[in-house]
């Protein structure tokens, strides 16, 4: 009997030893890399655990220019019926139409210190061979009365058979001068490649201004020629495209006219003088007219200053509207702009008469920043 027991309890205690330990197989399963079952199935991750997927730096940059890409800004000014500029006028009193199309006015300010970066393009081939002094000395005065220091900056572009840089980018006013004192008429005329050149090499990518100001600058254009080409292997529409793109304004000063003095003419009867405008003028009217700029024809030689005042002034009072284009389609189309004054009927406008919008690839550096072209 009592061998009996000790046999029972033998087998009970290696019974109890068998038996698998629920805790210690599962925590020893768990510190082993479990292979996935052909037959499991992948679960859902908790609600609560679900996080937002994180965008690289590139992917939100490029979220922020597309945001912002098909902002349409234009510089312009207003003229009353005597040309003299209106420079007192309120977002309400504006209208614009993109491609017959009104718009709405999202931004508007105005303008009177914006940094300048001007581009001077002087011709000098032989057509104006008795006159470079006088485009020479009138650049001159304009450049020391319109640049401001460590705001504005400007280049000297000279222009014959072919255009050439003679002065980078500076605000000094005098490196500027003593270049331009340097040319010498002779050669032909290229004034298409002059602008197209002007508009890629330098206004296309100007300086930034120095420091905390904005980021926004104003490209200008001074052309001053008889708008007679004969040797530019680009053409008037090359030209005023790539200044449209760049959103440059020019600003053009005939040469054409047969220029005198004060003393060889009376200026009393200044009021009864008649112009003629030349093929060349009419040219030079265009390029600026198309740009949303102004052509100038100057009839004395004192006539000349008094248009690089006037474009002086002009530059000081200017508007600004943005708009984002209800029917803009990524397809590089050009788009026709008119902005009108409705309750003021002998008001004239003068901006850019339209602009390129984008084709669908990516933007490129040189753009202006946050504006269709």
């Amino acid at each position: 009997m009592h061998m009996r027991r000790i046999i029972t309890s033998i087998f009970l205690t290696l019974a109890l030893l068998l038996l698998p330990l629920p805790d210690r197989a599962q925590q020893s399963s768990s510190d082993k890399p479990q292979a996935p079952s052909p037959e499991a199935k992948p679960q859902a991750p908790a609600p609560a655990q679900a996080a937002a997927p994180k965008q690289d730096p590139a992917q939100q940059s490029d979220q922020t220019i597309k945001s912002v890409v098909n902002l349409v800004d234009v510089l312009f000014t207003v003229l009353n019926r005597r040309n003299k500029l209106v420079p007192e006028l309120e977002r309400s009193d504006f209208k614009i139409w993109d491609d017959k199309f009104p718009q709405e006015i999202r931004y508007f300010s105005k303008q009177s210190d914006l940094p300048l970066r001007i581009g001077m393009l002087l011709d000098t081939s032989n057509s104006i061979r008795d006159r470079i002094k006088f485009e020479q000395d009138a650049s001159i005065n304009f450049l020391f009365s319109v640049l401001r220091r460590n705001k504005d900056e400007a280049f000297v572009m000279t222009f014959d058979d072919e255009p050439q840089i003679v002065q980078a980018f500076t605000g000094d006013a005098g490196a500027l001068r003593d270049q331009i004192t340097k040319t010498r008429a002779g050669g032909g005329t290229a004034i298409y490649d002059a602008i197209y050149q002007a508009c890629v090499k330098e206004l296309s990518h100007p300086p930034r201004p120095p420091g905390d100001q904005p980021d926004v600058v104003r490209r200008v254009m001074i052309l001053i020629s008889d708008g007679e080409d004969n040797l530019s292997t680009h053409t008037r529409t090359d030209a005023i495209e790539m200044a449209q793109r760049t959103s440059v304004v020019i600003y053009s000063i005939s040469t054409s006219t047969q220029w005198v003095s004060l003393s060889q003419t009376d200026p009393s009867k200044a009021a009864d003088r008649k112009y003629h405008l030349t093929d060349g003028d009419k040219i030079l009217q265009d390029l600026a007219e198309e740009t949303g700029g102004r052509a100038f024809f100057p009839y004395h030689v004192d006539d000349l200053d008094q248009s690089f005042q006037d474009i002086g002034d002009e530059l000081r009072n200017q508007y600004s509207i943005a708009y984002l284009p209800t029917n803009y389609v990524m397809d590089g189309r050009y788009h026709k702009i008119r902005i009108e004054v409705p309750e003021h009927k002998g008001y004239q406008v003068r901006a850019r008469r339209g602009y390129f919008a984008r084709a669908n690839t990516p933007a490129t550096p040189t753009a202006p920043s946050g504006t269709i072209q």
